[in-house]
């Protein structure tokens, strides 16, 4: 068979295994893989490896490890961990493929700790951006995701010397190859947009992520207005390719948004993180109410529950709101947004995008796009509850003060896409499936291409991507050796 070296690049290539992705799961995949003996090529369409590492916050969870035992957390156990997720998500994630994610991230945790992998400091710990787990089963490195990116490159360094890894980057995949029974033998891969390589391999692995940046192919499968947070090499190849030959999909209608975030002011279809508002009443107390394009309340602004808050947001108009307040406000809370001081709140306020600021409620209104009238209703009703010492029309009880002082301001916000939630149809041993429930031989799948659906049905659950991203990659790769060299 031929290998790969400089002399091939343009030719027919062989490998025994083909990793379409460098990212969270396709390199775990590929360093089992060269451990087990397979000759292995990884490509990525992007100039690096990485893929949502580089911006993900790189959080993993897992229950009977090694660091909880360091902290003293005794007797957590992967049904305890699966229970929790169970109800978080109300019982609509894939029971089979979150049993073997739960039952996998202990190995995987343990495997990270012995290699020296960096643990920031508060780990394990739990998460509150979400609904929480009742213990501390959530861990991250010192520089979130970026932490695995490095400790998985150099693990890959390692396994240079071997002769088995090659890893193109600026190499995207033009499609998959199929044989005459409708087996996957390969790929077209554009080596740096020159030609067209045939490269051959025993088992092809789509690992390239989700569609968080394809607005089309978001708005058909999840059926919702995109504002992403992906990278921009999210846009759905391998789930595209896979449809392409009759791969079935899942997780339809398990979709749901972080709860908002402004958008870009360049670039209304993603979100700027840099400019986050504080929505959680864990991290502030809310001085501001939250209106929809009708200025109406939807939902009470001190609620401790994100999943709540984000349920409540996928109900109204366009998954858009604002967060409406006064100058009191602004003087007394300047950590509306991350790192907004008062003074550049106002300076802010009719400059950048999103921010509005004016005199009266009814000029508010008509800057930002809210109806004028249902506005002051909501103002006046939020207003004489609290000036009456009465009960919230939403049961809030944090009220620091009326919404009256001029100016006013209204902070334009939109549902977040952090992840997809539908994905490619896979077996619990990880073969992609067609729409009749038949495999599809040769072709796996890793990853966001299952869908988060797959992980944690509809809800956000700490650590259930990332770390089943890892764990997955790691076991398919020792499983495709064992299959492909009989041992």
């Amino acid at each position: 068979m031929r290998t790969i070296d400089a002399n091939t690049l343009y030719a027919p290539v062989d490998v025994d295994v083909l990793v379409i992705g460098g990212g969270t799961s396709g390199l775990p995949c590929a360093l089992t893989a060269i451990d087990g003996g397979l000759r292995v090529l990884v490509i990525d369409k992007a100039d690096h490896l990485g893929g949502t590492l580089t911006i993900s916050g790189g959080h993993m969870s897992a229950a009977g490890t090694q660091p909880q035992q360091r902290i003293g957390v005794v007797g957590d156990t992967p049904d305890a961990h699966l229970a929790e997720i169970e109800r978080i998500c109300e019982g609509t994630l894939r029971a089979d493929i979150a049993r073997k994610a739960v039952d996998l991230a202990p190995e995987m945790i343990d495997w990270l700790d012995t290699e020296g992998f960096e643990w920031h400091p508060s780990t394990p710990r739990i998460v509150y951006g979400h609904e929480p787990y009742s213990t501390a089963r959530t861990y991250y490195g010192v520089d979130e995701g970026r932490s695995i990116l490095a400790f998985l490159e150099k693990q890959l360094d390692a396994r240079r010397q071997t002769g088995r890894l090659s890893v193109w980057t600026n190499s995207p995949m033009v499609e998959l190859i199929i044989d005459d029974n409708g087996g996957v033998v390969g790929a077209r891969i554009n080596r740096d947009d020159r030609s067209v390589v045939h490269v051959r391999a025993r088992a092809v692995v789509l690992a390239t992520g989700g569609f968080s940046s394809n607005p089309e192919l978001f708005v058909e499968l999840e059926g919702a207005p995109l504002v992403s947070a992906g990278v921009m090499t999210s846009s759905g190849d391998g789930l595209i390719a896979a449809r392409a030959i009759g791969a079935g999909l899942v997780g339809q209608g398990t979709y749901i948004p972080t709860f908002g975030g402004m958008p870009h002011p360049e670039d209304p279809g993603r979100v700027q993180w840099v400019d986050r508002p504080f929505l959680s009443a864990a991290e502030r107390d809310p001085w501001e109410i939250y209106v929809d394009r009708n200025g109406d309340r939807f939902v009470a602004e001190d609620e401790h529950s994100i999943d709540f808050k984000e349920r409540a947001l996928v109900k109204i108009d366009d998954m858009t709101f604002w967060m409406i307040f006064d100058d009191l406000a602004v003087s007394n809370s300047p950590d509306i947004v991350l790192g907004w001081t008062s003074d550049e709140m106002r300076a802010k306020a009719n400059h950048r995008p999103g921010v509005v600021s004016a005199n009266t409620i009814s000029g508010l209104a008509s800057q930002a796009g809210i109806d004028p009238d249902g506005l002051a209703k909501s103002v006046a009703r939020y207003n004489a509850a609290l000036n009456a010492s009465e009960r919230d029309e939403f049961m809030r009880t944090v009220r620091p003060a009326p919404i009256s002082t001029a100016p006013f301001y209204a902070l334009k916000n939109h549902a977040v896409t952090l992840l997809t939630f539908t994905g490619v149809d896979v077996s619990t041993d990880l073969q992609i499936r067609r729409a009749d429930g038949s495999v599809i031989s040769g072709l796996y799948g890793l990853g966001e291409l299952l869908g988060g659906g797959a992980y944690m049905g509809n809800s956000f659950c700490s650590g259930m991507l990332v770390g089943p991203c890892i764990s997955f990659g790691r076991w398919l790769g020792t499983n495709l050796a064992e299959q492909l060299l009989g041992h």
